[in-house]
């Protein structure tokens, strides 16, 4: 435990960390951001041939240790301003994330190294801030700097548009919404590490409420606030959008073809229901074989509504694009919704032992097909009371930040 949260500190306070960090709005960078989950969530986890299957298209993770979905408020924020193709991050999450808190790739000894990094737990409490130490926390990829209103640009929206007296009005409210939107996302943050499946869906199910709820938070004074504008001044934030996505290395064209239907691809397979090792592992009886085959049933009637759920071609403005985020949360939540009762009924059904070589099929099925920290004999570690895990042969930190 003690080397594993090494590992996490020394990632979250690495060298190419703290540079980006230092940098004015280092966290207003998305491919910041997602180096910085690869960083964290690779601290602890042995870099298999085969592995990574839950790694995001664009970069990062949607799991960094019991965190699900860091930086929720910069990629809802981003995406809503400026569109697709200055942050696809948002869109990323969907199925495989909720696949990895059905079969979560930390294993018992892998979370315990991010105890440390977590609200009420101790350990480093450093704030991401520019003028900050330049340390990188799990408990600060939850929220965001306050003095920064999360992403909301709204100098940048003030010297654009320069609004009227009644406008500038709005323009507080928002800011006001948008700082009470925040509070309400890092207030997700987990306290405590979840072992289970069902515990991880709780916690995620938690995680995408809090986003929901501060999207409800932001749209009545969006809408409020871009209402009041003249068409030359939507203009203007158009074409601020426009300068943000080239500042990329984008196409300010590209979001009229925005990739609408890959936003749940490439992941099929990586994804595919793990039945022999459930069947192996878990050894189900036949009294528990059907709840199994609606927890089955339930995952897939899972994917099928996220498939449905992509971001629409046409969304051109912040509201409209808002309002894409607001039902690709719903969907979110229907999809969990729909397999967290068919979860908890197989779950409850299983022994102790059945539970814990059910949330031991994470880091199986991310291994190359030998059971990991298994003995030569091949009996599983046992940790924790009664919980057996197979426990992780982490060689230091070997992972190196992505897509800087």
């Amino acid at each position: 435990m003690r080397h594993n949260a090494g590992a996490v500190g020394h990632s979250l306070a690495s060298r190419q960390v703290r540079a980006a960090l230092h940098q004015p709005g280092g966290l207003r960078n998305p491919m910041t951001r997602a180096a910085i989950t690869t960083a964290a969530a690779g601290a602890v986890w042995a870099h298999h041939n085969g592995g990574w299957w839950w790694r995001h298209p664009h970069g990062g993770f949607g799991w960094v240790g019991p965190v699900f979905w860091p930086y929720a408020y910069y990629d809802l924020y981003d995406y809503a301003w400026w569109g697709w193709d200055y942050d696809p991050y948002f869109w990323d999450y969907g199925y495989a994330d909720l696949y990895a808190g059905l079969f979560d790739p930390y294993g018992y000894d892998a979370l315990s190294g991010y105890a440390g990094y977590l609200p009420g737990h101790g350990g480093s409490r450093a704030a991401v801030t520019s003028g900050g130490s330049g340390t990188a926390t799990l408990a600060d990829m939850c929220g965001s700097d306050s003095r920064d209103i999360a992403g909301f640009p709204i100098e940048q929206f003030r010297d654009a548009i320069q609004p009227n007296a009644e406008q500038s009005a709005a323009l507080d409210e928002l800011a006001a919404a948008s700082q009470k939107a925040s509070e309400a996302i890092l207030n997700s943050c987990p306290r405590d590490i979840a072992l289970t499946a069902p515990s991880r869906l709780a916690a995620m199910q938690q995680r995408v409420e809090a986003m929901r709820n501060a999207v409800g938070i932001l749209q009545p004074a969006l809408d409020k606030f871009y209402g009041l504008l003249n068409d030359e001044q939507k203009a203007r934030v158009t074409a601020l959008a426009d300068n943000q996505r080239r500042s990329r290395g984008g196409s300010a064209d590209r979001e009229k073809t925005a990739e609408s239907g890959n936003c749940n691809a490439a992941q099929s397979a990586a994804t595919a229901w793990p039945g022999d090792l459930i069947a192996s592992r878990v050894m189900p009886t036949e009294a528990q074989q059907a709840s199994l085959k609606d927890l089955q049933d339930a995952a897939a009637k899972a994917e099928d509504i996220l498939k449905s759920s992509c971001p629409p071609a046409d969304a051109r403005t912040p509201p409209a694009r808002l309002a894409a985020v607001a039902a690709r949360l719903d969907s979110m939540l229907q999809a969990i919704g729909t397999v967290r009762p068919a979860l908890d009924n197989f779950y409850n059904s299983l022994s102790d032992e059945q539970k814990a070589a059910f949330d031991a099929i994470g880091p199986e099925r991310d291994s190359t097909g030998t059971a990991m920290g298994t003995d030569n004999d091949e009996r599983p570690r046992r940790h924790h009371r009664r919980h057996h895990y197979y426990g992780l042969n982490v060689p230091g930190m070997v992972f190196r930040m992505m897509g800087l």
